[in-house]
C-alpha cells in the first residue's frame, strides 16, 4: 500500500498545493469541496455534497459486512501567511495554517488506494467542514456531519492529524483522552464611568477586574486537583478608550481546557466565584459559557489498529506514543458516535525546524503525504476485510 501511495506523490502535492493556494474558512469550502468532488467524480467513486453545509461524504464497498469512516477536515484559518513559496495563499488573510489542506489531499489519495481494491462492506469518506470556526448555533463542522447522518450506522471513525513537530517518516498516536475539553469563557466587570482625574465619583472597573485576575489565576493551582490536568488562560482583557476616561466595563475573554466533566465543571464554577469579587467591591459582572469540543478519546483497539498498521509500513521504531496535549478537536464529537481515534503524521522536515499549529509560518514536509494516505487506507481495508476488530 504504501508502495503504490508514493506513485501518487506528485498528485497528492498538487492537490495539496491547489488547496493550499485557496484556503477557505469554515462553512465557506465551496471550492476545496468543488475539487474534491471532481476528484472522487473522475475516480468513478459516488459522493453526496452538502452534507454538514459544505462537506462531502463518498461511499466505496457493498455495505454487506463492517462499517468504517475516514475523516478529514478541510477549512483554513483567518492568518496572514508570512511563508514564501510558490504555493503561498493568495488570499490575503486567510491561510492553511493547520494542515487541513494536506488532510483533505491525504483522505483524496486514500480514495485513489481504496478505488479498486475488492471487500465486503463500507469505507466511508468524511470531507469534513469547519473545524475550526462554529457557525450562529455554536456548531462546528463535526456536529453538522452527525447532524446529517455522515456517520450514521459506523461500526468506527478514524482521521489524522498532521504535525509540525514530529519528524517526516514517524507516527504519534496516544491512548485514551488525548486532547481536551475546549471551552469558552466570555466575562464583563461593570463598573460606573467618569473622569479620569475624579476617580471618587465613579466605580472604577479596571480597579476592580485587578483582584478577579488574581484570583482567576490561581484556580488551577490552589482549587484544582494537581494530577489533573487544567488550564484557564485570559487571552482577551480590554476597557477603556482614553487616559482620562474611566470606563464602565471591562471585557475579558477565557479559553478553559480540562479532560474531565468534573473538573470542567468545576473550572466555570470558580471562575463566576472570582468574577463576584467585583459585586463585593460594589461593581457587577457578567458570564457566558460557550461550550466548546469535548476530550478527544481513543478508543484503544482502534488505536490498537493504527498502532499496528503503521508499524507494518513505516516500521514499529517509527511509531511513537503521544502523550496528552491540552489542545481540543471536534473529531472528538464523532468518536462519542462511533467508537475511534485519531493519530498524528509527522510533518517536519528532518532537516528543518519545528512548525507550530496557527502559525503564519506554518507548513508541512509533503513527502509525508503518501504516508498518510497509505496508513488511513489500509487500517481501513484491513477493518473491512476483518483483520483487526
Amino acid at each position: 500500500m504504501l508502495e503504490k501511495a508514493q506513485s501518487l506523490k506528485e498528485r497528492l502535492i498538487h492537490l495539496r498545493r491547489t488547496i493550499h493556494k485557496h484556503p477557505e474558512l469554515g462553512f465557506e469550502e465551496l471550492q476545496t469541496g468543488a475539487l474534491v468532488a471532481e476528484t472522487l467524480a473522475d475516480l468513478g467513486i459516488e459522493f453526496q455534497s452538502g452534507i454538514g453545509k459544505t462537506g462531502l461524504v463518498a461511499r466505496l464497498g457493498n455495505g454487506n459486512g463492517p462499517t468504517i469512516g475516514v475523516r478529514a477536515d478541510m477549512d483554513a484559518l483567518p492568518i496572514l501567511e508570512a511563508n514564501e513559496v510558490e504555493y503561498k495563499s493568495q488570499v490575503p488573510g486567510k491561510m492553511h495554517a493547520c494542515g487541513h489542506d494536506a488532510h483533505t489531499a491525504i483522505l483524496m489519495g486514500a480514495a485513489m488506494l481504496l478505488k479498486d481494491e475488492p471487500f465486503d462492506g463500507e469505507i466511508r469518506l468524511l470531507f469534513q467542514p469547519s473545524e475550526e470556526q462554529k457557525d450562529n448555533e455554536n456548531k462546528s463542522g463535526a456536529t453538522r456531519m452527525i447532524e446529517d447522518g455522515a456517520i450514521d450506522g459506523l461500526d468506527a471513525v478514524i482521521a489524522l492529524h498532521v504535525d509540525g513537530k514530529v519528524d517526516r517518516g514517524k507516527v504519534s498516536i496516544g491512548e485514551g483522552y488525548t486532547l481536551a475539553n475546549s471551552d469558552r469563557v466570555v466575562a464583563k466587570i461593570f463598573g460606573a464611568g467618569g473622569h479620569g482625574a475624579m476617580p471618587h465619583l465613579s466605580r472604577d472597573p479596571l480597579f476592580l477586574v485587578a483582584p478577579v485576575l488574581t484570583a482567576i489565576h490561581g484556580i488551577v493551582s490552589r482549587w484544582v486537583d494537581p494530577i489533573q490536568p487544567a488550564v484557564v488562560t485570559i487571552g482577551r482583557l480590554a476597557g477603556g478608550t482614553a487616559a482620562n476616561v474611566i470606563p464602565g466595563e471591562v471585557e475579558m475573554d477565557f479559553s478553559v481546557r480540562s479532560i474531565t466533566d468534573e473538573v470542567r465543571q468545576q473550572l466555570l464554577a470558580e471562575i463566576e466565584q472570582a468574577l463576584s469579587i467585583a459585586r463585593t467591591l460594589g461593581g457587577d459582572y457578567s458570564m457566558e459559557v460557550l461550550y466548546g469540543y469535548p476530550a478527544l478519546y481513543n478508543d484503544p483497539s482502534v488505536t490498537g489498529w493504527l498502532k499496528d498498521t503503521s508499524a507494518r509500513l513505516i516500521g514499529v521504531d517509527n511509531v511513537e506514543n503521544r502523550p496528552l496535549s491540552m489542545g481540543g478537536e471536534d473529531f472528538a464529537f464523532m468518536v462519542q458516535e462511533s467508537r475511534g481515534a485519531m493519530m498524528f503524521l509527522g510533518a517536519k522536515a528532518p532537516d528543518g525546524p519545528p512548525k507550530q499549529f496557527h502559525h503564519p509560518e506554518f507548513d508541512i514536509d509533503e513527502e509525508a503525504l503518501p504516508i498518510g494516505a497509505a496508513v488511513l487506507a489500509a487500517t481501513a481495508l484491513r477493518f473491512v476485510r476483518g483483520e483487526v476488530s
